[in-house]
């Protein structure tokens, strides 16, 4: 379906509300973004060490004022067809009976961690037990923001009428019920990936978490309908009264769907905030043992993913610690500082003249156990901070590459194309390490704004556009620059990979396990 009636609605607004960001993002039907209105996420705050909150209001005021900046810029709100959610995953909103917070949000970063709960029946002790995992069943009870508050803010809790995540609650506020996605749940809540619906009543998650049934939001399947914008919304945002609130899917997912990944031989690389590699199958599999696949925006899909968290957040890190000339220089010249970090990576050859990161700056399951941390080794007195960013760069790519390895032994898939997304695929210099490190060709697009895309895609289905999500992804996701690999630093990389990188973790393990002691 290639045109609509004259006088119909044209726009699909696409709401990306990430880590560092909150975007809305306008859309017409082929996939080109009429307009945007970005506004940065600053007033996190960290009322203990290693703790993350946001006021759970200011969430919502960014939101309206994201929407209002695309009415100043000319976008007339009676074009908008329908309304998508896209959100960081597993940050954490207690409401009570009135829908009124009960403390701050709890973001996904957050490194709080909760005592082990002891309510696990024997039979499942033992039995997890037996099959050597019940690390990862401890670790999540002890991610489970519910069982924090369940010892430290019990009162919290035992008020909390609505455990929702942050797609769940923005979601609410738009359109005045309880519902989410079925796409938008991944974080420490009873959720059965392969079935995508919350836990039976008999599955062990409800004695791991401190999280009751009457808590959760009811679920609705990717693409269906949420609910319509209220007046309260509508005052807010400016968005027409009764305009349809489309089930998206979480950032990532959306991330892959706004690239085109939708064969499982082509892998969505998001060089974000949390650095990912992704693909689409229509079957359920645990690329890590006992880690579920997750939702696809892609109805009736899952992803199977490896993360590196923390991923491209560290050039935020790099630049605050190290990056006092480029952020002069960008302030002068009006461009972002992440710009000229592009001249660091121009000065230095692959391989960073010997140095070599490993960026598991967190434990990562799967990867590590609880003594994860991360590592660079091979310093010498000429080494200069552009050698550690190139370190740091070819670090999160080595890191992207593993996961790429694993992904193709669990499933026995190989991965042939890379798509890239994310802010950290803007970069011409990061885009090429990426292809070289995994010697493959890697595309990337013009607009860099993937998960806006993917949401859109999902609500350009859903009011007939289209007839499929897919075919709404075929027609929108427009046309990629495609960057080939330079065979010599790919010969250089693989040597590294396979003769430093991939032995650094099992050499350090033991020295790490004895600097938690």
């Amino acid at each position: 379906m290639n045109g609509s009636p004259i006088g119909e609605p044209s726009l699909i607004l696409a709401i990306d509300f990430g880590t560092q960001s909150v975007r809305s993002l306008a859309y017409d039907r082929g996939g080109r973004c009429r307009a945007k209105h970005q506004l940065l996420i600053s007033n996190y705050q960290h009322p203990e060490s290693g703790w993350t909150e946001h006021d759970v209001d200011g969430f919502w005021t960014l939101l309206s004022q994201s929407c209002q900046g695309l009415w100043v810029q000319g976008v007339d709100p009676a074009e908008i067809a329908a309304v998508v959610v896209t959100t960081q995953r597993a940050t954490v909103i207690n409401l009570d009976e009135l829908g009124q917070p009960l403390r701050p949000a709890i973001i996904w970063t957050d490194q709080r961690r909760a005592p082990l709960r002891g309510r696990l029946p024997w039979l499942w002790r033992m039995l997890f037990t037996l099959l050597r995992i019940r690390p990862i069943v401890e670790n999540l009870e002890a991610e489970t923001e519910a069982n924090w508050l369940e010892r430290h803010q019990p009162e919290v809790l035992a008020q909390t009428a609505h455990f929702l995540l942050l797609s769940g609650y923005l979601n609410y506020r738009l359109t005045g019920v309880f519902k989410d996605s079925v796409g938008s749940q991944v974080g420490y809540v009873p959720f059965d990936f392969k079935k995508q619906d919350w836990c039976a009543d008999s599955d062990w998650k409800w004695h791991s978490m401190a999280i009751k049934r009457y808590m959760l939001p009811a679920l609705v399947a990717v693409g269906d309908t949420l609910g319509v914008v209220t007046a309260d919304a509508a005052k807010s945002t400016g968005l027409p009264e009764g305009v349809r609130v489309i089930a998206g899917g979480a950032d990532k997912a959306c991330e892959v769907l706004g690239v085109g990944a939708l064969e499982p031989g082509v892998a969505s690389v998001s060089c974000g905030t949390t650095a990912t590699i992704n693909t689409t199958r229509p079957q359920y599999v645990e690329v890590v043992p006992f880690m579920p696949a997750y939702p696809a925006a892609l109805p009736n899909h899952f992803n199977t993913e490896i993360q590196v968290f923390r991923g491209f957040w560290m050039v935020s890190w790099f630049l605050e610690q190290f990056g006092d000339a480029e952020r002069r220089q960008a302030a002068e010249r009006g461009v972002p500082a992440e710009t000229l970090l592009d001249e660091l990576l121009v000065r230095t050859e692959p391989g960073a003249d010997g140095l070599v990161l490993q960026p598991f700056w967190n434990p990562v399951l799967g990867e590590t156990g609880p003594e994860g941390r991360g590592s660079i080794i091979g310093f010498k007195d000429f080494h200069t901070r552009a050698h550690v960013y190139r370190a740091l760069i070819e670090g999160l790519a080595f890191a992207l590459r593993a996961g790429k390895a694993r992904i193709e032994r669990r499933t026995k898939t190989p991965i042939t194309r890379i798509r890239l997304s994310g802010g950290g695929a803007q970069s011409d210099q990061v885009s090429q390490i990426m292809a070289d490190v995994l010697n493959l060709p890697v595309e990337r697009y013009d607009d860099c704004e993937a998960s806006g895309r993917g949401a859109a895609m999902v609500g350009a289905a859903a009011v007939g556009w289209y007839t499929s999500v897919e075919g709404a992804c075929l027609a929108m996701v427009g046309e990629a620059e495609r960057i080939e690999p330079n065979q010599q630093a790919a010969e250089c990389y693989s040597h590294i990979y396979k003769q430093t990188y991939s032995q650094l973790y099992p050499t350090l393990k033991s020295i790490f396990s004895r600097m938690e002691l």
